[in-house]
């Protein structure tokens, strides 16, 4: 794999499996680290980067980007 890169930050680690799966299903790797060092030592759910390859960064962004469209456009649907 090569350099990674952080394309986001996700707040729990339910939202960082579901944006390591829908990476996955675009066929793109990730992988999740704690965000910062103080969070590593904070008990419960702290918030995960999302890392990809450099070469992929772009690829990533588009795919959250499109989650997040999809997420509005459920919400307005709902209203």
């Amino acid at each position: 794999m090569s350099r990674l890169v952080q394309v986001t930050v996700a707040g729990d680690v339910a939202e960082a499996e579901l944006l390591q799966e829908l990476l996955s299903a675009a066929g793109i790797e990730s992988r999740l680290e704690v965000a910062t060092e103080r969070d590593s030592e904070v008990a419960g759910d702290p918030p995960l980067k999302v890392l990809v390859p450099e070469a992929r960064v772009e690829d990533a962004r588009d795919a959250i980007e499109r989650l997040a469209e999809a997420d509005e456009g459920e919400d307005a649907d709902a209203g």
